[in-house]
């Protein structure tokens, strides 16, 4: 072995995704893999999932004695991840130490710059091939400047970077490192007793929505794998590790209608035995509309489109090419399909008012999604849409960019008002959503009654959403539908 690394993640939570169940860290497996495949020693410590403290994770850097420490982070994780990383140099100043995700990708100047940052290199873009190259110069003592995608600091110590790597071409050869997984750690909480997994069958998106990152991380050219390498993955996870029910990662799995028509044969016909859920356009959805009953014999269970605003000039400033029309009819399809639909509502904008929120939520219940969030706009730093709300952004905290808390603030409104509109939003959606349970399919209303229950168990609106988990404190009606749903 060349080198002991230790891969970490942020010890980070608002309550959002853990609501639903623990998540494996896909961007951990994959740099892991490029790793192991290069002969280096490699552990993963989950900490975002396992709930530890950052006192934990400094046992836990000692105990491992890692040559190398490397920490992912999107921009609200960012500030625990170099948390992290000064853990690892409090441990030993020898340990070398490294930064990837989609926010160190853009903002690798602020943070290598920043006093008495512990970051000795940024991890630019995909990892799987620049982060064995960046170890390799390091043991070797040579420059790793000029490896594609790293950045770092120059022999003066000002932050310097070389060009991006660019994109893998055939995503079907790039190793994953499942086997370093602790798979009973990971489970998605409305199917009882599952072993849940988060997989790619893609990167990249042709889209040029203006407060997203994931086009400008993945690059606008949309890269996929084949059909058997993707499916064959699944009955691996589901052999090897029991995995009962995997979310794609991917922006748009659905985007190439001939690939996406041989995802769903090979799916009936070879039955993985995992169930899919997956986020696309509604676009797709509508273009495959006699493929749903299909969709749904592939296992697929649960699909997410992006609504964003019930508004065209707000989907027009979003950039987001799509008609509010199309949205409506997608839900329709997936819901007619048997298969749970959820989209989100993107709140918050400079001109937002209560009653513009309140709206949101009518328009919501008119969709008929079974499942809604209403978001609190977050403008990345690196982000298109960055540049037209900068004058309205109150905080610069970065810890608060997590679609939660308001960082954006209306010109009619306090930032405490729109965070009190919003958890009002979804508490009045799904209230009325409940009334219609008894309406539903066996298998849907199993469903709807766990996700409920965990959004007031389990989530950040636990105090907004008080009674809905076990029927007290609702109205009458809401808790008859609750009651006769479990008959």
């Amino acid at each position: 072995m060349k080198a002991k690394v230790l891969l970490l993640t942020p010890p980070y939570h608002c309550g959002v995704v853990e609501s639903a169940g623990t998540w494996v860290p896909l961007s951990l497996v994959c740099a892991a893999g490029g790793l192991v495949k290069a002969g280096y020693e490699v552990e993963i410590y989950d900490a975002m999932s396992l709930f530890t403290t950052h006192a934990d994770i400094e046992e836990k850097i000692r105990a491992s004695r890692p040559d190398f420490v490397g920490c992912t982070a999107i921009t609200a994780t960012v500030n625990d991840a170099i948390l992290v990383l000064a853990s690892a140099k409090r441990v030993s100043s020898r340990i070398g130490t490294f930064l990837g995700g989609v926010h160190p990708t853009f903002m690798w100047k602020e943070i290598l710059e920043a006093p008495g940052s512990p970051v000795d290199f940024v991890v630019r873009g995909e990892g799987e091939t620049t982060g064995p190259e960046l170890l390799d110069r390091l043991i070797a003592g040579k420059t790793a400047l000029d490896v594609p995608g790293v950045a770092g600091r120059d022999s003066e110590g000002a932050a310097a970077a070389g060009p991006l790597r660019p994109d893998a071409p055939v995503l079907d050869l790039l190793p994953a490192a499942w086997e370093l997984l602790d798979w009973k750690t990971y489970t998605f909480r409305p199917r009882p007793g599952s072993i849940s997994a988060i997989l790619s069958s893609s990167r990249g998106c042709e889209q040029a929505c203006s407060f997203c990152s994931q086009q400008k991380f993945w690059g606008k050219h949309w890269r996929a794998r084949s059909p058997e390498s993707f499916v064959n993955e699944l009955e691996r996870l589901n052999r090897d590790f029991g995995v009962s029910i995997a979310m794609l990662s991917d922006e748009t799995p659905t985007v190439d209608r001939d690939r996406w028509r041989r995802i769903l044969d090979l799916l009936i016909t070879r039955k993985p035995g995992v169930e899919l859920m997956l986020e696309t356009r509604a676009d797709d959805i509508v273009r495959d509309k006699a493929w749903m009953a299909d969709m749904r014999r592939a296992g697929i269970v649960h699909i997410y489109i992006g609504v964003e605003s019930q508004s065209q000039k707000t989907l027009d400033l979003f950039k987001k090419d799509q008609k509010v029309e199309t949205s409506r009819e997608a839900i329709r399809l997936i819901n007619e399909a048997g298969i749970i639909s959820e989209t989100a509502f993107v709140l918050g904008m400079p001109d937002e008012t209560p009653e513009s929120i309140r709206n949101t939520v009518k328009a919501a219940l008119d969709y008929n999604p079974d499942m809604a969030f209403f978001m609190a706009i977050a403008p990345w730093p690196y982000s298109d849409l960055y540049k037209d709300v900068e004058p309205y952004i109150e905080t610069r905290d970065y810890a608060d960019y997590n679609l939660v808390k308001a960082v954006v603030k209306p010109l009619a409104m306090t930032r405490a008002e729109v965070e009190k509109e919003l958890t009002g939003a979804f508490r009045e959606f799904y209230m009325k959503r409940l009334q219609g349970l008894d309406k539903m399919s066996g298998e849907k209303r199993k469903y709807m009654m766990a996700v409920t229950r965990l959004l007031a168990s389990h989530s950040y609106l636990k105090d907004q959403m008080k009674g809905l988990g076990d029927g007290k404190g609702m109205p009458e009606s809401v808790r008859k539908a609750l009651l006769k749903a479990e008959e």
